[in-house]
């Protein structure tokens, strides 16, 4: 009898395993083990910064806005942090001094470090110039500067009602927008395939400290709306440099992810939205 369960049980783990699909984003973006994008807040309300950190990229983790990060924790319009230093997640906004709209139009971040991988992913930070000729695989990581860099006056970033968006790549849709999963869309792609910005704005994030992504790209473009891209195998672009929409600012890889594929998502004052509501018809 029991020899006769144990076939049973072999045959359907084979049927299971031939006939069944695990959709890509279970494979990439969506395995909890991996996934960034469902991190709950720690239970100390706290977040102790760490290499490669940016306040962009903490507020992602935790899919918070930026903006209420920075007044949290008493952090002025050039949003600068620095490695050791605990930010406050949750709790009652303190009183902060108030900045003028050009400041807080032109904020500041602070190029990260390499990585030490203390988050779950690679060991440490991609980044590249701004040219193709200079592009940085995630095998070739230069050590970025240790102070912060102040973001150019020009091109101003596009205000919200200006704001045009196009596809960030050609392939196909692979699997749509769902607020409790992807919280973006995958599109499908070869290695090497043009990873274009989806609008004209400041890049706030290069790099690989957040799990699940691989590495990742991420857009601010008018302080209500960003943009990421992930699963690159190239960045064209570091911190601070200013986009034009259809720039192309990476190369589609999968880093990060089961197959080769870009992971788009779009998040309006922190908040995860559907791409789709925005991105043109195809």
């Amino acid at each position: 009898m029991g020899k006769f369960v144990l076939v049973l049980i072999v045959i359907f783990g084979l049927g299971a395993c031939s006939g069944g699909y695990a959709p890509v984003a279970e494979r990439s973006i969506n395995s909890s083990s991996r996934n960034s994008n469902s991190l709950p807040l720690p239970a100390s309300g706290s977040y102790r910064v760490r290499k490669g950190d940016t306040l962009y990229s903490i507020a992602w983790r935790y899919s918070l806005d930026y903006r209420e990060l920075a007044r949290l924790n008493n952090i002025d319009s050039r949003y600068l942090i620095y490695v050791g230093q605990a930010l406050r997640l949750q709790g009652a906004q303190p009183a902060v001094t108030k900045t003028s709209p050009a400041r807080a139009s032109l904020p500041l971040v602070v190029v990260p470090l390499s990585g030490d991988g203390s988050d779950g992913a690679g060991s440490g930070t991609a980044q590249a110039g701004s040219t193709g000729s200079n592009a940085v695989s995630v095998q070739d990581k230069p050590r970025a500067p240790t102070t912060a860099v102040r973001a150019p006056v020009k091109p101003q970033v596009v205000p919200a009602q200006k704001l045009t968006w196009r596809w960030p790549a050609e392939g196909p849709l692979l699997n749509g927008f769902s607020s409790t999963a992807t919280k973006g869309i995958n599109i499908a792609g070869k290695a090497g395939d043009p990873v274009i910005a989806a609008g004209p704005g400041r890049v706030v994030y290069a790099g690989d400290g957040l799990r699940g992504y691989g590495i990742l790209v991420i857009i601010n473009h008018n302080q209500e709306f960003l943009s990421a891209y992930a699963h690159n195998s190239r960045v064209f672009v570091k911190e601070n440099d200013m986009v034009n929409g259809g720039d192309k600012i990476a190369e589609v890889g999968s880093s990060g992810a089961a197959r080769d594929m870009l992971h788009f998502e779009i998040r309006r004052d922190g908040q995860p939205v559907d791409p789709l509501r925005y991105l043109p018809k195809r």
